[in-house]
């Protein structure tokens, strides 16, 4: 059968309190599985001001309606309201998930923090924000996270090394065609086998060529009609598909079920592949439509 991988990163307190329960409902009621991604340590997600002076980021919270979907408490953590710890108030929310059968994963420690300034950062810097979110995941789990995803696609070499040391089995951190094996400027192997997102996600596609919140599942299934052979990994985000787009991704769960896919965790997909035969490839950064920025993409 083929198989689809549902990938869900959790931004912010609000998407794992409110957001998670519902996708975990949503997902049972159609025998879906998959991969929830944790922000464990603080929510600033109020500090994304600053970028709006990136080219194209306005027009994309003009799109999207950032303050419908993360709503204006969200918008303020970090900067007039301190910062919420995600890993401390929820912690026994994230253990019924993985509970309730779903895989479990870092997605960061400060969500904001990482996408805004990992790509530049050097391995020191890197390796202590990982430290961190590593070391909540097993005070929170009582075991070591086997997979990573790196908030907003934004990573360097130093944290694909890293994931090796940690001990993961594979991470998800960019995005791509199909799973490969990083390597470095030599060639060498780097990190461990990468499962890139496939697809592109709600905010990137709704308010462009006339797609809607209402539509825009007819776009996706679409690219989905045909399989690659080594399956697709389609990231959602809890604060959309958990709240306010959660009928639109009913619609894309009820799709590729017609479609013939399985829904599955990522470590379901990876379970699947000959890991000894992944092709090697770079990690470079680079942009694509609808996300404003630079992010990492499959060479």
């Amino acid at each position: 059968m083929r198989k689809l991988a549902l990938k869900i990163d959790v931004d912010t307190w609000r998407g794992t309190r409110d957001g998670v329960p519902r996708l975990m409902h949503m997902l049972q009621q159609h025998h879906a599985k998959a991969t929830f991604l944790f922000s464990l340590g603080p929510d600033h997600t109020g500090r994304a001001i600053k970028r709006v002076f990136r080219p194209g980021f306005l027009s994309k919270v003009s799109r999207t309606s950032v303050v419908e979907h993360y709503g204006i408490r969200t918008l303020l953590y970090g900067t007039v309201l301190p910062g919420p710890d995600i890993g401390k108030r929820e912690a026994e929310l994230m253990r019924e998930v993985r509970a309730q059968g779903f895989e479990v994963g870092i997605h960061t420690w400060d969500h904001i923090k990482w996408q805004d300034y990992v790509a530049g950062k050097d391995a020191a810097w890197t390796r202590a924000e990982m430290r961190k979110a590593a070391e909540r995941f097993e005070q929170i789990f009582g075991e070591p996270a086997r997979t990573h995803g790196a908030a907003g696609w934004q990573i360097n070499d130093a944290a694909l090394a890293y994931e090796r040391e940690l001990g993961m089995l594979y991470a998800s951190d960019g995005r791509g065609t199909h799973p490969f094996q990083p390597v470095d400027t030599a060639g060498q192997p780097l990190g461990v086998p990468q499962l890139p997102t496939t697809l592109p996600t709600l905010d990137e596609l709704i308010g462009l060529d006339g797609l809607t919140a209402d539509n825009v599942h007819h776009h996706i299934l679409a690219l989905t009609e045909e399989a690659p052979a080594t399956g697709h990994v389609y990231t959602l985000h809890a604060e959309l598909e958990g709240l306010r787009l959660g009928y639109t991704f009913e619609h894309l769960l009820v799709g590729w079920k017609a479609q013939g896919y399985q829904l599955c965790s990522c470590i379901e997909l990876f379970n699947s592949l000959d890991t000894a035969a992944l092709p090697a490839g770079r990690v470079v950064m680079g942009e694509i439509p609808g996300r404003s920025g630079a992010l990492a993409l499959q060479a």
